[in-house]
């Protein structure tokens, strides 16, 4: 058996780390930051070989194959002296894939990824598959693999996952959309960013299939679908004369399935009335699961019934409380713009909206359409707001600054009316007054709890 070497210690390497010793590798961990202790402890108990704070390249370059955490930039030092050596360098991912025979449901995209993953899960496990969650979602796909105990794996996958795949082959990929972000590990590039995203692709045949969204310029200028032979399910949020669609709305809230798109035969409707996600970018990740769950072979009605039970992610567009007829959403981990942009354009209600934080350098240009349209007043989280009052100080009617969490949230309450919602999407990093997106929205969720 070979030797591998696994670099990074978290959730990914520790598991690629327990599967390559249950195959009978010879397996070190190496790790240039220290290792939180119950990774240490799984280590441990495997009796692996592992360093912490430190890259030993001796040892490391001795290896017949590594496999990288994606966190690890391919400009790292580490890297350049493997790639020098020609040492094959694979994602826990790649090494995940070899030792399952079980259907992988991977899911890509700039946003909607975690959402979509967690509700293709949730409807195939309601409806009483054998099925796992993993990947950057934050289970390790390769620890589960070694008992192997599914019929089915749904995993999220980031682009960072993805670039070190080659043989990896999904039963059903799914691209939601790409957008620019993480250009700086691409050379700041769209195309390499788009390519890294379509790798999901790359070892698919005519018994996979290919969810993706037909309304996304980038995945149709790059997606080079005659070339491709899985079959393509393209989904849209309306019908588009001339497109062969596998789904789209016929209204807000019913979809039409179509699983062999330009062939006559049956389609079918499915409600998603009962769905409790918020927004349009919501209405895409719920058609790309349907069609997820309708190739796994659910029935419509277990469909609709798994869709009314489902909860999302904390942070994500989740209503948190209701008082007064006012209610209260928490959209924490909107930390971009893009993202911001989706809470404001899903909700129609008049919007008290908390925004503000570190900025990345944003561009506030997109928002400025639908602050001026659907937000009533703005209230400014932050230290430094004033980004936030040039951009938007004379398109909203009221805009005012708040230093902390609970100010914010009274301060909007007050200023909310019934029917009305208070939405916290910062469309900002929160490290200025919170410690990361977490602490801000369960800071929001206890400020709405006390008010309430």
């Amino acid at each position: 058996m070979s030797k591998i070497i696994i670099l990074g210690a978290g959730e990914s390497g520790v598991g690629a780390a327990l599967l390559a010793q249950a195959k009978g590798h010879t397996v070190f961990v190496s790790d240039k930051s220290p290792i939180q202790p119950r990774y240490q402890e799984k280590l441990r108990n495997a009796n692996i070989r592992f360093e912490e704070n430190q890259h030993t390249l001796a040892e490391i370059l001795t290896a017949d194959e590594v496999v990288k955490s994606p966190g690890i930039p391919e400009k790292a030092p580490v890297i350049q002296e493997l790639r020098k050596k020609g040492t094959p360098i694979i994602s826990e991912i790649e090494l995940a894939g070899r030792y399952t025979k079980a259907r992988c449901i991977g899911i890509t995209g700039t946003n909607g990824k975690t959402t979509t993953t967690l509700l293709i899960y949730h409807l195939l496990k309601e409806a009483g598959l054998k099925v796992g969650l993993a990947g950057n979602v934050g289970y390790s796909l390769a620890e589960q693999v070694i008992a192997d105990e599914h019929d089915y794996y749904v995993v999220e996958l980031s682009s960072f996952q993805l670039d070190d795949t080659y043989d990896f082959q999904p039963w059903i990929s799914v691209l939601l959309n790409i957008t620019p972000d993480h250009l700086d590990r691409y050379d700041y590039s769209l195309e390499k960013y788009a390519q890294s995203k379509l790798r999901i692709t790359q070892r698919q045949d005519s018994s996979d299939f290919f969810i993706y969204n037909a309304d996304d310029e980038t995945i149709q200028r790059h997606f080079l679908a005659a070339l491709r032979p899985m079959r393509q399910l393209p989904f849209s949020l309306h019908q588009r004369p001339g497109v062969q669609l596998a789904g789209y709305y016929l209204d807000e809230t019913t979809v039409q399935v179509d699983l062999q798109p330009g062939t006559p035969g049956e389609t079918e409707q499915v409600s998603t009335a009962a769905s409790p996600l918020i927004g349009q970018h919501n209405r895409q990740n719920t058609l790309a699961a349907v069609l997820c769950a309708r190739i796994a072979g659910l029935e419509t009605a277990q469909i609709e019934a798994g869709l009314a039970t489902f909860q999302n992610a904390d942070h994500r567009l989740q209503l948190v409380g209701e008082s007064n007829g006012i209610r209260f959403i928490n959209d924490s981990k909107a930390t971009n713009v893009e993202a911001a942009w989706y809470a404001l354009d899903g909700i129609t209600a008049p919007i008290v909206w908390i925004a503000g934080g570190t900025d990345k350098g944003n561009d506030y240009t997109s928002l400025m359409p639908l602050a001026q349209s659907r937000v009533k007043a703005l209230i400014c989280l932050g230290l430094d707001n004033e980004k936030l009052k040039a951009s938007f100080g004379n398109l909203v009617p009221h805009l005012e600054e708040a230093r902390s969490m609970d100010a914010a949230v009274q301060r909007a309450a007050a200023l909310a009316a019934p029917g009305d919602v208070v939405l916290l999407s910062p469309a900002c990093a929160s490290f200025d007054l919170f410690q990361n997106y977490e602490d801000r929205g369960r800071q929001f969720v206890a400020a709405v709890s006390a008010l309430i």
